[in-house]
């Protein structure tokens, strides 16, 4: 069997490494906001060409620390893609704030620039773009809409860890980029874990408050914050990986390199490429008219697939009042086709020559 993931693969290499971490760990006994989290903060930082990284507990609380960190009026409105994880929807909603959804690109799936500007208005107060599947958006273009119209921008970087748009990578052309380490990303923990990048000293620094129950000074707290502080353990292994980043990043894209090259089959939408950017490949994802068909096959000849989503924010039932009278045909589109083929860092050339020369014979 084929999987779509084995984490147990991806970090086996590290065993040795993260029992010394442990072990070091242990005998410090200093488990919060210490000098793994500050030294950690600091490499990534530097990574992703930012100022400044404030280390969380996961993905969610980076998205929804940058919203806090604004301090908008209740029910403002965010824009944000139609075509995104529900993450990205539930940290606006629970900021108290509106999500206006905006369709992507067919040849993208990320947010569509051309379509930005119709949905702003004197309530618009900030813009929050996904790097869906580990490819960058159209940076250049969403930066001039959001300087035009004076709109913060917050970059869902959960899937794109060292992905780039015209050589700058992601998370460092917003105010905020937002990134999970949850352990299947690209740069991935073992356990939640999440960080925001920021170039801002003075919102750096409000963030470290708002992460630790909103205090610079223990028991006096200056925000109403929350807990959610990335532990010394987790950023151990982090600064262990971030080392091998650009080389998980470059498997990946030798993996999709394969799949693009090598199915031919007119029934399977491959990824656009784009001279432009470096896509990370957190998910490698085709699109087939009989998707559920295709899945079923693949499972059948032992290759585990992934649907990235099945189901469109629009139509999830905790959000029904929210997008009741929203029509997003591109992100259905999308949703009812799209399947993710297996592209971890534990995958091998030969498994993806091999689901390539099976799907080749789907009909």
């Amino acid at each position: 069997m084929i999987e779509y993931e084995n984490l147990r693969l991806v970090n086996k290499p590290y065993e040795r490494k993260f029992e010394e971490a442990l072990q070091g760990f242990m005998d410090k006994g200093w488990y919060i906001l210490g000098e793994q989290v500050l030294s950690f903060e600091e490499e990534f930082a530097a990574y992703c060409g930012s100022k400044y990284c404030v280390g969380l507990a996961s993905g969610l609380d980076a998205l929804f620390l940058s919203l806090i960190a604004l301090d908008l009026p209740k029910g403002s409105e965010i824009l944000v893609p139609s075509n995104t994880y529900i993450a990205t929807i539930t940290s606006i909603v629970n900021a108290g704030l509106k999500p206006v959804l905006v369709e992507p690109s067919i040849e993208t799936y990320n947010i569509d620039p051309t379509l930005i500007e119709s949905k702003i208005n004197n309530k618009t107060k900030a813009i929050m773009v996904v790097h869906l599947y580990g490819r960058p958006c159209e940076m250049d273009k969403i930066m001039e809409i959001a300087q035009k119209y004076q709109l913060p921008v917050i970059e869902d970087c959960a899937q794109a860890h060292g992905a780039s748009f015209k050589n700058i990578k992601v998370g460092s052309s917003g105010l905020f980029g937002a990134f999970s380490f949850y352990p299947t990303k690209n740069l991935g923990a073992l356990g939640d874990a999440g960080a925001i990048t920021t170039d801002d000293a003075e919102m750096a620094t409000k963030l470290r408050a708002l992460r630790n129950y909103g205090s610079h000074q223990k028991y006096y707290n200056e925000y109403i914050g929350i807990n959610s502080r990335l532990d010394e353990l987790q950023a151990t292994f982090l600064r262990i990986k971030l080392k091998d980043l650009d080389k998980f990043n470059s498997h990946k894209n030798t993996l999709a390199s394969i799949y693009l090259s090598e199915i031919k089959n007119n029934l399977i939408t491959l990824p656009v490429e784009q001279s432009t950017l470096e896509n990370a490949y957190h998910i490698f994802n085709i699109r087939c008219e009989n998707r559920d068909s295709l899945k079923e096959y693949l499972y059948k000849h032992e290759i585990k697939t992934e649907i990235h989503y099945p189901l469109p924010p629009h139509h999830q039932k905790a959000y029904a009042d929210l997008f009741s009278d929203g029509v997003f045909p591109i992100s259905e589109l999308i949703h009812n086709t799209t399947l993710s083929l297996p592209i971890s860092i534990a995958t091998t050339e030969r498994e993806v020559r091999s689901i390539c020369s099976i799907i080749n014979e789907f009909r």
